[in-house]
């Protein structure tokens, strides 16, 4: 695979309290975000936080990854739901720290049976960069289901 950069951009203006950002996919255009302290810690109130950025990030790499893997295995999935969870609590010492990511999917592929789709799973996990990243300091939990297996 060749090396893969892409970039984003934050625009913020104001405080930390009282300011607001708008985060900007630079590669692809694909989205520009509002983000505030208040997105983060409190009420959304439909604008987005870094936290829910890595989990979107974090279920997209590891849903290629598990998509992969079960070709590989020739069962490629017909179809894929993975929910990813990011958690951020104080870390006595370090101040605030993300601390897990869990993924929980469901998926439907042809031929695979429950012990294969959770081995395409584990294999999917170290296979994902953003797993390995979030291995650094923080824990990974998956757990995947097949439905309607051989």
């Amino acid at each position: 695979m060749p090396r893969i950069v892409r970039e984003a951009d934050i625009s913020w203006e104001g405080t930390l309290s009282r300011g607001a950002g708008v985060v900007t996919a630079t590669s692809s255009g694909a989205f520009d975000l509002p983000v505030t302290l208040a997105s983060r810690i409190a009420n959304p109130e439909g604008k987005t936080s870094p936290e829910e950025l890595l989990a979107a990030a974090h279920a997209s790499c590891w849903v290629t990854s598990l998509a992969g893997e079960l070709a590989k295995a020739g069962t490629p999935p017909e179809h894929l739901d993975v929910h990813c969870t990011i958690t951020m609590d104080e870390v006595e010492g370090r101040g605030h720290r993300i601390v897990a990511s869990s993924l929980s999917a469901r998926g439907t592929a042809p031929g695979a049976d429950e012990a294969s789709f959770a081995q395409a799973a584990e294999a999917a996990d170290a296979g994902c960069p953003f797993s390995a990243l979030i291995k650094a300091s923080a824990t990974v939990t998956v757990e995947a289901t097949l439905e309607g297996g051989a």
